[in-house]
């Protein structure tokens, strides 16, 4: 039986990103149905979430299908030296498909090569979070009308950030160029410049953080320092304020550019930019509503004339 768990976004072609699209597109038109009646989806969030277990939770109510699971795996079997193997094969008898946050890189995978149902990756550690490229990928198509041949500037942690090195991977298909700003204790890894080389992908590294350097960006997405993966306090503290977008570095900015953030914010945002035209990060986050109910349906067979149909009715 195929495996349609959704680990990375690396395994997806270029036809099935804009397939998925189209799929967000019919959801935003509609998002009230009752496609996935009958369907339950566990939510296994091992590590802290709001944004993505809040949207994946309420793309399944909205869509018709009963949510189980846990936020606080101190209050799960885990806590008391449950295997995560066990932890799945347990709730998938109980579930048609598992979404899964967990703080270990790999976990996503392991998960699905062990589960009897799909598994959504939605977020391992600092690895990959292939929900949020999707809802990333649609928030840069409606507002550049392309995903082609886009300047798209990374902002921040590019160490941990594991919605960067997602994105990355899926605008492989796109010729963009990249432009990597961030401190030299979080510039992106060794390995996904490795795969910008592999694939042909453009990217310009940066330590400045100012109105000239982001001038031509048509995306600039933000990230915040994220605590939780340093393992030296002492070394978050000197890196955590290293980058923060006021307003006013906006002024020669092209009138296109859209401001993404995966959230939550904490500085890296001054709040006075939230009045500009260009900042759309709320936005992205209602779109990934639509993402997470194409994921959804698409890792249960179910295609998109399926959800033009239903949409008919």
């Amino acid at each position: 039986m195929e495996n349609r768990s959704l680990v990375t976004i690396a395994e997806h072609s270029k036809e099935k990103i804009l397939y998925m699209l189209e799929m967000a597109k019919e959801f935003e038109k509609k998002p009230n149905r009752k496609i996935l009646d009958g369907k339950v989806v566990a939510t296994l969030f091992f590590e802290p979430s709001t944004r993505t277990r809040l949207s994946f939770e309420t793309a399944a109510n909205r869509l018709g299908a009963r949510v189980i699971g846990f936020s606080d795996p101190k209050a799960t079997s885990s806590s008391k030296g449950e295997t995560l193997k066990d932890t799945i094969m347990m709730v998938s008898n109980y579930a048609d498909i598992i979404v899964m946050r967990h703080h270990l890189e790999g976990a996503a995978r392991y998960a699905s090569e062990v589960a009897p149902i799909p598994i959504v990756n939605a977020g391992d550690g600092a690895n990959q979070h292939p929900s949020q490229t999707m809802l990333d990928l649609y928030s840069i198509l409606k507002t550049q009308g392309t995903l082609d041949n886009l300047n798209i500037y990374m902002v921040g942690d590019l160490k941990y950030g594991r919605t960067v090195h997602s994105l990355l991977m899926a605008m492989r298909h796109f010729n963009p160029t990249f432009h990597f700003i961030a401190p030299d204790e979080l510039k992106m890894p060794d390995e996904y410049k490795d795969y910008c080389k592999k694939n042909n992908i453009k990217y310009v590294e940066h330590t400045d953080f100012n109105e000239e350097t982001i001038k031509d960006a048509d995306i600039l997405y933000m990230t915040r320092v994220q605590r939780e993966r340093f393992t030296d306090l002492m070394e978050y503290e000197r890196v955590k304020d290293a980058y923060i977008l006021r307003y006013d570095m906006l002024r020669l900015t092209k009138s296109n550019l859209r401001i993404l953030h995966p959230l939550p914010r904490v500085n890296e945002i001054s709040y006075d930019v939230d009045e500009s035209p260009k900042a759309y990060y709320f936005q992205q986050a209602l779109n990934g509503l639509y993402a997470r109910q194409a994921i959804l349906c698409d890792v249960l067979g179910i295609t998109l004339d399926d959800i033009i149909e239903d949409g008919k009715k």
